[in-house]
């Protein structure tokens, strides 16, 4: 009875606490770290749920000793310092692209490096894609593996619900997908108090537990992870492949950072996310070290009466939803700048907020995810088979994260060599000490996340690569533009009423959809508009992003120019034309998009582009969305005019 009247002491606080900071506190530091609770720290938060379990009880079990006990939690502690507080909170989140951080703005950043070789830009370049799309397996992973460990609490307070485990996982991944084509917006509010009291909990449990077994505290000393190291060499690299579930998510914390800030981030991770994190660390470490047997479930075991299971495993999985929705959100934020930047072909994506440019749905990318977790969920069927998949997807990004922050503070930040190499030594020799411990587990499941990311890889590689091959070929066969408006003026083709507007992407020809109108209609608008639409590698472009320049013969050009997060929208800047002294009426107006075909060519010594990329190339090309839905044209004012083109 006191056990119980201490926790729900506990839960009460954290409770008061959450309302406290949401309501009384008028701070906007507070108010911005309490929203980024929700989104950015879920995937860590929930690491509590699985970590020490497989550590113990996993594929490659430690023997409960005090000696190795103490060792796990302190190799726990100083990753989270090391890998999360100073490489990512202290450092990496400094490396920010005008306030946006993620593998797609360190790979930009990365990018602008000076008097670099083509052979240093392109791997950078692919380092980064590989990144990205190693991101596209974690996506996976993550709504598997928190809601699996979180709803396998049932079978903690019953062995009866064990036959119900796999339904109400899959059942809870069937809402949480189907819910995302309504937005974020309507519950976004509730997810920063829910998880701050998510980690108030933590925190409830572990002290309640550290309190019977304070001599846990002791494992903040480094000596007892080096001593465990050097006397268990070999069981300590297995342990590693386990310890790293705790830092899962680490790099969530820059990959989201444009949305809270860095300031933000800092000050709720060192004032409430970690010492809450690894209290509870701590305490599941006291709970085995009095009784072995409760590695089979330390985290569900913390409480300290039965009456409370249910409902922690009801705020367990609420957590781990939240976790999931980050990623998921993460994952369709992700596609979206990978098309801004030419990575991937135009898919349709869905604002859900007239308010957050941010809160999108990309209905393709939310159907194939949900339909490979819950591939991943009946092929794994328990949270200990899919951690052998978890992990090694998360070291390689990390290591993917330092080389390119090698890059940024070498040649943007002129750092000296000694002191570059020095940073990069340092942080390497950890990430690879996690990645080398986790690819032991590839045959027991970790070449699935590998295998989706080269599979991503090659698409994204292969758009990338095909859009160039083609851009180059229409730019051989354009024609320039001044030699062509000048000829005009000795008489030329009958001039209509009205605008027509024709989408180029290299301004100084003359599109092959004004040729092929030419061509075939004979006919050429009073007033000529080439439109000229470039992202830039930053992620908004606020100011001046739209310029005029008069040509004779009725022609203009248009330049527009938008970062990699921003929403392009055609009508929009028409209507800014408009009061930059380019007046438009919709209503006279045509637009002129080309729509090539692309013929693969067969295998020849001028091919630069292997035959069965083409084909892949080809398939993406036909299937990509519309240029006319992408950049939001009215469909009743577009003529698509289209031409074969062979890649060479």
């Amino acid at each position: 009875m006191r056990a119980r009247l201490v926790f729900f002491f506990f839960l009460f606080f954290g409770g008061h606490m959450t309302a406290a900071t949401a309501h009384g506190e008028h701070s906007g530091l507070a108010t911005t770290a309490l929203a980024a609770m929700g989104v950015v720290f879920g995937d860590i938060g929930t690491s509590p749920l699985y970590t020490m379990k497989e550590v113990f009880g996993g594929h490659h079990p430690l023997a409960v000793t005090e000696a190795n006990v103490l060792g796990i939690l302190s190799l726990v502690f100083w990753a989270l310092t090391i890998t999360v507080s100073l490489k990512y909170v202290l450092f990496i989140m400094r490396a920010d692209n005008k306030g946006e951080g993620g593998i797609m703005a360190l790979t930009a950043l990365a990018l602008r490096t000076a008097n670099a070789g083509p052979r240093v830009l392109w791997l950078v370049s692919a380092l980064g894609i590989f990144g990205a799309a190693l991101f596209y397996g974690d996506a996976v992973i993550t709504p598997a593996m928190s809601v699996l460990s979180a709803v396998e609490g049932l079978g903690v307070a019953t062995p009866l619900l064990d036959p119900y485990i796999l339904p109400i996982t899959i059942a809870i991944l069937l809402l949480l997908f189907f819910f995302q084509r309504h937005g974020t917006a309507a519950v976004g509010a509730l997810f920063g108090p829910l998880m701050m009291f998510w980690f108030a909990t933590l925190g409830a449990l572990g002290l309640w537990n550290v309190v019977q077994h304070p001599a846990v505290l002791v494992a903040i000393n480094p000596a007892y992870a080096l001593s465990f190291c050097v006397a268990h060499a070999g069981m300590a690299f297995l342990a590693l492949g386990s310890v790293v579930l705790a830092i899962t998510g680490g790099e969530a914390l820059y990959a989201d950072m444009g949305h809270f800030g860095r300031r933000a981030i800092k000050w709720a991770w060192f004032a409430f996310v970690f010492p809450l994190l690894y209290l509870n660390y701590l305490g599941q470490g006291a709970l085995i070290l009095a009784d072995p047997q409760a590695v089979e479930s330390p985290f569900f075991l913390l409480v300290p009466d039965e009456l409370l299971l249910i409902p922690l495993v009801i705020l367990a999985t609420a957590a781990t939803v939240i976790a999931s929705q980050a990623v998921i959100s993460g994952a369709f934020s992700l596609t979206s700048q990978a098309m801004q930047l030419g990575y991937c072909p135009r898919i349709q994506v869905k604002f859900t907020s007239e308010r957050e440019k941010g809160q999108i749905y990309v209905p393709n990318i939310n159907w194939l995810l949900l339909l490979t977790v819950i591939i991943v969920v009946l092929g794994f069927r328990s949270s200990s088979n899919l951690a052998a998949a978890y992990g090694i997807a998360v070291t390689l990004t990390m290591m993917i994260d330092t080389i390119l922050a090698f890059v940024v503070v070498r040649a943007l930040w002129q750092w000296g060599l000694g002191r570059a190499i020095l940073f990069l030594a340092f942080f390497v020799v950890v990430d690879f000490a996690f990645f080398s411990a986790n690819v032991i587990k590839i045959l027991d499941g970790g070449w699935f996340p590998l295998a989706l990311g080269c599979t991503v890889f090659t698409l994204l590689s292969t758009w990338r690569l095909g859009r160039k091959l083609l851009y180059e070929r229409l730019q051989r066969d354009s024609v320039p533009l001044e030699p062509f408006i000048d000829s005009l003026a000795a008489g030329g083709p009958h001039r209509v009423e009205g605008t027509g507007v024709f989408m180029t992407a290299e301004p100084n020809g003359v599109p092959r959809a004004l040729l092929h109108n030419l061509y075939h209609n004979r006919v050429l608008h009073e007033r000529v508009v080439l439109l000229n639409v470039v992202t830039e590698d930053v992620p908004h472009v606020e100011d001046e992003n739209i310029r005029i320049e008069s040509l004779p013969a009725g022609f203009y050009r248009v330049f527009v120019r938008y970062g990699f997060k921003d929403d392009p929208d055609v009508p929009r800047v028409l209507e800014r034309c408009s009061t930059m002294g380019l007046p438009f009426e919709m209503m006279e107006t045509s637009f002129f998009l080309g729509r090539e075909t692309v013929v693969t060519m067969p295998i020849s010594g001028r091919a630069r582009m292997a035959y069965w990329r083409q084909v892949l190339f080809t398939w993406m090309f036909r299937n990509a969305d519309t240029a006319t839905a992408f950049f939001k044209i009215p469909p009743n004012r577009v003529v698509e005019l289209g031409a074969q083109v062979e890649l060479s």
